[in-house]
């Protein structure tokens, strides 16, 4: 009889599976063995098992997957580099020179400087050449400190390469040093005045201060009544040949909210184009029958530029009944409340000279030249201008989108054309007679942005030359002036000189000639702070004003740099009275509308105006005369010869560099470079017409 086994069975009632099988062979001779069905840890170790096989799967597609984005970006790097070679090699065979339509003087200046340039170019060539020479031979040159013990004259090269070490070690070196110390303590203190408007503006953020018009002031503008505060406005428009933009500024100058009988509206046209004369023309009587109070001006002559536009309209018998001008160039589109916004500010405060408000920007994500424009602009209104009115309550007019109180102007003499910065000549002669300056960064008005490289160089000329030729004039008028020793400093020192004319000259010095002139005499230093962390830290600053451009920090840098060579050309004009420092360009407008131009044409009587730039189809003789001509013309880009000189010079220096193993000097001069290259082949920025 087979044995019972229920105290088995009761002692393990938590076993799993079958747990006993019995086997018999004979009745004598039987034996037991238990089995199991798999545990709790034996699941566990096989869904880890499955699990680490699954993972493994997973991250073996995770690997393809990237692999193949990784093709797919060597496959986009590889078209984009043929692309940009064929952009290139098409651009050099249709391209034209720089020197194309320019004066004999300027051209006489300009072959000048294109010279120098090129000799320097040769002799660091030459230069390169015996460096790679001497490299070839074992003598190491990596440190500043030559061992002149260790070259032996054994030939006539030797002998030459001694001479030359020699001669850069007692002869070269020192004045070079000298010439960077001094470049370098001149961007030190640039670099401490940037960081002491940033901390200013910090400053202005953190406390919520801001330019707060009298409540009354608001009041009667909204109620209209009579005997409020409600002057009367006179409206300028200056323009000369923008065909382009003069539908959407006059629309936009027509639609301010302010009564009828109190503002009006001149149209200062300079062209000299026919076509374009008779289609503003036809675009101011347009508004006229519509009940604007418009009047349309043009001057036979251009003397004086914008400056003579505005002042023989100053001249105008009607104008002294007016309180105030409110001035914007061809291309700015102030929305409806600009007026409501600014002209309160003058209530009560008879000191005060000019509102000036914000510029902001239809185009600046059009291309790499406009966001990096909108980089340098932002800092501008957001600190400098912002800074320099809450604390001095003083800035340079930007000649737009501001509004002037008339007897400020006549005070300070009126429009002068003695320069081609019209807007801080009169900003300069209206602080030292007293008047005060408000700046509004809440009020904006809409613009463009040059879209091409050769319109962003021009006016970038005019731009610097004008405050040296305003220096060197009005500087007698400064120290004569009856204005504190504190702002007669911050008027000579930090607006003019250190921004004006320091600021350009160490960039262009201390990057483009100084720097690649080390690589050749490395007996002189640049230290690696000057070289990348400062200016890394200051591009920071720069950009800290419009954060969405975060991205572009290394070409706003390398660009900043190229810049330096047409603002150090132009400096040097305007402060030594050449022939370009005269020079007045119109600069060259696209004719984007805005969002604000679309939508801020307010509706009247129910029906919205139909004066907005994107009509449909020409309604004019003149128009289609504009159309036909537009067709005919053709865009091309221009050949920068000074720019590429200097490009293959900073390429040049890099290469040297390497013989020295000076990373981040090679790097900077190597990225340097290639800028350079890109802005000299006309790369940055669109085509112009």
């Amino acid at each position: 009889m087979a044995p019972k086994f229920e105290w088995w069975a009761k002692g393990n009632n938590n076993r799993k599976g079958t747990p006993v099988v019995v086997k018999m062979e004979n009745p004598n001779n039987w034996s037991m063995v238990e089995l199991e069905s798999p545990s709790d840890e034996d699941f566990l170790v096989r869904s880890h098992e499955k699990s680490r096989h699954k993972n493994a799967r997973q991250l073996t597609w995770v690997l393809l997957l990237k692999a193949h984005r990784a093709a797919g970006c060597l496959t986009s790097l590889g078209s984009a580099l043929i692309a940009l070679g064929t952009a290139v090699r098409r651009r050099i065979a249709d391209g034209r020179t720089d020197s194309v339509q320019k004066q004999s003087t300027e051209k006489k200046k300009s072959k000048l400087f294109y010279s120098f340039l090129k000799v320097f170019l040769w002799l660091s060539l030459i230069l390169l050449g015996f460096e790679i020479a001497a490299y070839f031979k074992g003598w190491n040159f990596g440190t500043s400190k030559l061992q002149l013990e260790f070259i032996f004259t054994k030939g006539f090269f030797d002998w030459v390469y001694t001479r030359w070490v020699l001669l850069r070690v007692e002869y070269l070196a020192p004045p070079l040093q000298f010439l960077a110390n001094g470049c370098i303590v001149l961007f030190l203190v640039q670099s401490l005045d940037r960081l002491v408007l940033c901390l200013g503006c910090f400053w202005i953020r953190f406390k919520k201060i801001k330019p707060v018009p009298k409540p009354d002031a608001v009041s009667d503008l909204e109620s209209g009544h009579n005997g409020c505060f409600v002057p009367m406005v006179l409206v300028q428009i200056p323009m000369c040949n923008e065909k382009e933009v003069y539908q959407q500024s006059i629309a936009a100058v027509c639609n301010l909210e302010w009564p009828k009988s109190k503002i009006l509206i001149q149209i200062l046209d300079d062209s000299d184009d026919p076509i374009t004369q008779s289609l503003i023309k036809e675009e101011v009587h347009k508004w006229q029958k519509q009940g604007a109070r418009i009047v349309y001006r043009h001057r036979v002559n251009r003397e004086g530029y914008k400056a003579g536009n505005l002042k023989s309209a100053m001249n105008c018998s009607y104008v002294k009944d007016y309180e105030f001008v409110a001035i914007f160039d061809a291309d700015f589109q102030p929305l409806p409340d600009f007026l409501k916004k600014t002209i309160p500010h003058f209530k009560d405060n008879e000191e005060l000279g000019l509102v000036q408000a914000r510029w902001s920007f239809v185009n600046k994500e059009e291309n790499l030249l406009t966001r990096l424009q909108n980089i340098n602009l932002a800092f501008h209104f957001e600190v400098e201008q912002q800074v320099n009115s809450v604390f001095l309550n003083f800035f340079g007019f930007n000649g737009t989108a501001g509004v002037w109180r008339i007897k400020a102007l006549e005070d300070s003499g009126g429009w002068l054309e003695r320069t081609t910065v019209e807007d801080m000549d009169i900003a300069v002669r209206a602080h030292l007679h007293g008047w005060k300056f408000i700046f509004l960064n809440d009020v904006e008005c809409q613009c463009e942005l040059p879209e091409s490289y050769e319109a962003y160089r021009k006016q970038q000329h005019r731009w610097h030359s004008g405050p040296m030729q305003l220096f060197r004039l009005c500087l007698p008028a400064v120290i004569k002036s009856k204005i504190s020793i504190g702002k007669k400093f911050n008027l000579i020192f930090l607006f003019f000189l250190l921004r004006k004319l320091i600021l350009p000259f160490y960039s262009f010095t201390l990057f483009c000639i100084i720097l690649p002139m080390t690589m050749f005499v490395p007996e002189a230093e640049l230290p690696a702070w000057v070289v990348c962390y400062i200016p890394a830290t200051m591009s920071f600053l720069n950009i800290l004003p419009a954060p969405k451009s975060f991205p572009f920090i290394v070409p706003y840098l390398l660009f900043e740099n190229t810049m330096s060579v047409t603002k150090f050309n132009a400096m040097v004009s305007g402060l030594f009275q050449l022939g370009s420092a005269y020079e007045w360009v119109v600069t060259k407008k696209s004719g984007r509308s805005s969002e604000g131009d679309l939508a801020g044409l307010v509706e009247k009587d129910g029906k919205k105006t139909k004066h907005q730039r994107g009509v449909s189809a020409p309604e004019t003789e003149a128009e289609k005369k504009a159309e036909k001509t537009k067709k005919k013309k053709k865009k091309h880009n221009r050949i920068y010869m000074k720019e590429l000189s200097l490009a293959f010079l900073l390429l040049t220096a890099a290469t040297r560099s390497l013989l020295s193993a000076q990373g981040i000097h090679f790097y900077f001069l190597l990225f340097q470079g290639i800028s350079f290259l890109l802005v000299g082949l006309d790369l940055i920025g669109e085509q112009v017409e």
